[in-house]
Order: structure tokens, then sequence, then C-alpha cells
């Protein structure tokens, strides 16, 4: 990854001499740079894979260092811990379905329902350009124009379609963020957030991206880093900090959630939850809802891959990664307060953690109530240190 401290002056020397945009004047001067251990068709500049926290925060951190996007306050690429906390951090939403065969059960730890990914993107200054069409053939027009002008490509796809996938199962049936982050012997290079770089024809690639019409093959990348100050950052931190404790406390509404549904998200949420798990009278208490054992299973599978997983969640349910943006944060001017909830946020991750751990996919039926329960324990106690937390928070 380049570190010069003036390279973005030397890109935009560049472009005045010669009238390139940004991204073509940077490959430019990537391509002239002594050669870096790579991967053969990788964009100059993309940084290989290393593991991530949170899956979308962690990929557009790729893509935006890919681009030359900095931190004014440090000169260097955006942490994805920053940019987590930009996209609006961390959140909770629980929610179940029954289906005629199964019940599957769903945990958000991530900010959610707002606008994750377009928070980050407009917090972190750079110019993105989208792009969408219902025309296969335009779209990889699309895709490789922008391959061609030395950008890392972000695209959606329906997970189960991608050929290491290759699976109909409904854990799999999601639509989800790729990035195409180069090209080579006739192959598309993705990451999907793993630890290694796969390979996609143009066909296959094609085929996951079109799997759902709503995705309309659609694409974005960075056309410019933009100019970002260190004033304009501090505002977005306090933007969204604001927001995220808002949406916790139940003093902002979660977006576009009708008014009775709003109990499944936020402290509140927690409560929902903690109140279903231990609930033996109604039908809307786990242990009746899980009672029959291939429901049980699923759903206790279903949690712990939602706590676990980095989709919309996390380590910890992400409360380490949110500590860690704070005390990135606390350093700019005025900002010190954000030292205490960083603190307290990394002690509620060790809960999160432990709530992970109690999860039994292989707890029998006969013994769901007392489980449910014991975690209902643990969820009382993640209850009254999130508050405390999110009220520092709020300031």
């Amino acid at each position: 990854m380049v570190q010069q401290k003036h390279f973005k002056s030397r890109v935009r020397e560049r472009m005045q001499k010669t009238g390139e945009s940004y991204t073509s004047a940077r490959l430019q001067l990537l391509k002239a740079l002594p050669a870096e251990p790579s991967v053969p068709g990788l964009l100059p500049g993309y940084p290989l894979a290393s593991p991530l926290a949170q899956r979308d925060a962690g990929l557009w951190q790729r893509v935006l260092a890919q681009a030359g996007v900095e931190n004014p306050a440090t000169g260097t690429p955006f942490t994805e811990a920053m940019l987590s906390g930009l996209a609006g951090g961390i959140g909770f939403m629980v929610f179940t379905f029954e289906y005629e065969q199964i019940t599957t059960a769903t945990i958000v730890t991530r900010f959610h329902p707002g606008p994750y990914v377009g928070n980050l993107i407009n917090r972190s200054g750079a110019l993105v350009e989208e792009k969408s069409t219902t025309s296969t053939n335009a779209a990889q027009v699309n895709l490789d124009a922008a391959l061609d002008a030395g950008r890392a490509v972000v695209v959606k796809v329906t997970q189960g379609a991608l050929p290491w996938y290759h699976s109909d199962a409904l854990e799999h049936s999601d639509s989800v963020d790729v990035v195409v982050a180069g090209k080579v012997n006739g192959e598309y290079l993705i990451d999907d957030g793993g630890l290694q770089l796969r390979g996609a024809t143009a066909a296959e690639l094609a085929g996951a991206r079109g799997k759902r019409k709503k995705d309309k093959h659609w694409q974005a990348s960075v056309v410019d880093p933009g100019e970002t100050t260190v004033e304009q950052l501090r505002r977005s931190v306090l933007e969204s900090v604001a927001e995220t404790a808002g949406v916790l406390l139940g003093t902002v509404p979660p977006a576009g959630i009708p008014a009775p549904v709003a109990k499944n998200f936020g402290l509140v949420g927690m409560q929902t939850w903690t109140g279903r798990l231990c609930d033996t009278r109604t039908k809307k208490g786990w242990p009746a809802m899980f009672a029959d054992e291939q429901r049980l299973r699923f759903g206790l599978e279903r949690i712990k891959e939602c706590l676990a997983g980095t989709a919309w969640g996390g380590p910890a349910a992400l409360r380490p990664l949110y500590a860690r943006f704070l005390a990135e944060a606390a350093a700019l001017d005025g900002l010190d307060r954000l030292r205490q909830p960083a603190q307290l946020y990394a002690a509620v991750g060790e809960r999160w953690q432990q709530l992970a751990d109690a999860v039994d996919p292989q707890c029998p039926a006969e013994q769901r109530t007392a489980h449910f329960a014991a975690l209902a324990d643990r969820m009382e106690d993640i209850q009254a240190a999130e508050e405390a937390a999110a009220n520092s928070l709020s300031g």
C-alpha cells in the first residue's frame, strides 16, 4: 500500500499536467512505484486480505484505501474501526419468522436499519459513482471500464450463487456486497471478506449479480478521494455518535420502521428478546416457539451465526470495534469525552462474547427452557451495561 506522505499531492500535480482523472493519475503513479508482493491481476494499491471484524466496513476500508482516501487527522487510510463508527457502528435488532418447517431467529448487532454503507461513504468524504442496469452486457461494460481505470468495484451478488458457495440454502440467499479487485486469465478477482481472493468467470459473476432483479447489476467505485478536513471529520463523528446513541436509547426512531415494530430495536429490543427467552406462558415465548427439535436446532444455530458472523454483526457484537472507533475519535479536538464510553463498550463486548459462547445449538429440546432462561440472565446483565454505555455516549 502506498505510504508516501505527499502521494496525494503528487496525484493532483499529475492531474493538472495531464488532464487525467484522479483515479487514472493515481494508477499511473502506482505503476511507477517499486513492485510490492502481490497477487497477479490485483489492482495496484489494493490491500491483501486480512481478518475483518465487520464485513461491509472492512471491505469498504480496502476499497477506499486502494483509491487513496485518507483520514485527514492522520494522513493514512481510514481504519475499519473509524469507518464502522462513521457508518453508525452498533445497534440491536431481533426478529423471528415462522415457516412451515423451520423458525428463523435473526439478531443484528451493527447499526440497523439506517443507511450503514451510505453513512460510511458520505462521512468518509469520498466521491463514489454508483451505476445500475437491467442489462447483463451493460453491467459487464460498466465493470470493466471501472477496472480499466484502476478502480476496485463493489457489486451486489446473491451469496449462494457465487461459484464457491453454489448453494440454495436459506442462509445463503441474501444479497451481499463483494469487491471486484482485479482480473487475471479471464477471471475476476473477488474479495468477499474472506482471507483469500476468489476467482469467477464473467458468466459466473454475471449470474450471481443477476440472480435478484432488484439488485439491477448495481456497482459502486471511488472516482475521487475528496478533500475532507479534520473539522468535517469531527462533525461527522459527532453526527454518527448522536445517531447511534439515539437509536439505541429510543430517542431516535429506527429509520423506516413502523412504531409497532420498533420494540424489536435498540435497548427496548434487548428487553423484548429477554422477555421472550423466559416467557413460558405464551406462544410468542421462545420455549413454545422452539419446542420442536428441528426448529430449536435451526434457531440456535442461526443465533450463534448472527452473533459470530461479520455480515450483520461481528466479534463480541462489534462493541470492541466500536470502542476502538471512539478511542480514535477521542483524539480529535474537543472529543476527549468519548474515552469513557470507549472503555464501557470494550467491557460490554466481553459480556456479549460470553453470551455468544453460551448459546448451545446442541441443547436437547427438553432442556430448552432452562437454556433460554440462562441466556435471558446474561441478557439482563448486558442490557444494564448497554444502557450505561449509551447514556455515556449521548453525553
